[in-house]
């Protein structure tokens, strides 16, 4: 139950009453696209709407992210659905090529997945000099490392801790983590033992989480599973270089000793060496994080990306 987007029991009411308010407003707005983003259960509910109206007809477009594929969508209970609602609706579009490539070998479905990724508002994840707002936990002279998630197993927390008992000793330093989930409890326990008890801060869960990543030196993310990597995004856009995991989608943003690095799940060792590395040099630091700014600007920009969807709703449309 852990692992779905909704509690097991909720599905049936919640895709019932979620399918007849979109029927309701596709035949009120007269829609000509339904674009939901999951195959479950938002796709499921979009071919129910779809089947509830009768006067118009409403194509379907879905958006995988990646839970709906490698998590939901491969437990047998799930499966016929999932690869059903793919299949019914008239677009697919996956955020990265490493996700298409897993739907197409997860699922065998013959329909065409348009790959367009997901993007980041580049004016409001950017780097405001002079305005970070840590200085209460954070001495000036000291490094801050980030790591924000919702800290499942997946994410791999306690990599980063144990990557940053490396660190600490050769850089000053803070290591900051953003989120609440299952493994904050062992994190902490494992920064205690590792007498990290001082170093590392749990700021829990947090909203204005673009005025954080300004104020940070280096962000982490060490997923063994991560079909796009959109924190890493917009890290990259506030000039933040990355070091981040050879899975998913994560090496189609970070590009290795350009704009960030990618190591081997698990390897806190080469972790270590690359923070150390970038966090010694402040020019090679921001030289690493302006590349990172300029990569989001050229591909995942709101101006890049969204037109992208424009020309495929006329596509879909056209058929």
């Amino acid at each position: 139950v852990e692992v779905m987007p909704y509690p097991l029991f909720k599905y049936p009411p919640y895709t019932l009453a979620l399918a007849a308010k979109m029927a309701a407003v596709a035949e009120e707005a007269e829609l000509d696209i339904l674009h939901v983003h999951y195959a479950i259960p938002h796709a499921t509910c979009a071919f129910l709407a779809r089947n509830m109206i009768k006067c118009r007809d409403v194509k379907i477009i879905t958006t995988l992210h990646g839970t709906d594929i490698t998590l939901v969508g491969s437990d047998k209970s799930f499966y016929q659905i999932t690869k059903f609602s793919i299949e019914e609706s008239h677009g697919i579009t996956a955020v990265s090529e490493s996700l298409k490539q897993d739907t197409l070998s997860l699922f065998g479905v013959e329909n065409d997945i348009r790959v367009i990724p997901n993007f980041v508002d580049t004016h409001r994840f950017q780097r405001k000099v002079g305005q970070c707002n840590l200085k209460d936990i954070v001495a000036d002279d000291e490094k801050i490392i980030l790591h924000i998630s919702n800290l499942r197993p997946v994410k791999r927390v306690t990599d980063v801790i144990r990557m940053y008992v490396k660190v600490k000793p050769k850089i000053k330093s803070k290591l900051l983590i953003v989120g609440e989930g299952p493994d904050r409890v062992p994190a902490q326990e494992l920064a205690a033992e590792l007498g990290l008890r001082d170093s590392v801060v749990f700021l829990g869960q947090q909203e204005g989480v673009d005025d954080i990543l300004s104020c940070a030196d280096l962000y982490l993310l060490p997923s063994e599973q991560e079909s796009f990597g959109l924190s890493a995004l917009e890290a990259m856009s506030c000039e933040v270089p990355v070091i981040g995991t050879n899975v998913g989608g994560v090496p189609e943003l970070v590009q290795h000793g350009a704009n960030g690095f990618i190591t081997e799940v698990g390897d806190v060792e080469k972790m270590a060496e690359h923070a150390i590395a970038i966090l010694s040099d402040d020019d090679y630091r921001q030289k690493v994080g302006r590349n990172a700014r300029q990569s989001v600007l050229d591909n995942f920009g709101e101006e890049r990306v969204i037109p992208q969807y424009e020309a495929y709703y006329e596509e879909v449309l056209s058929r």
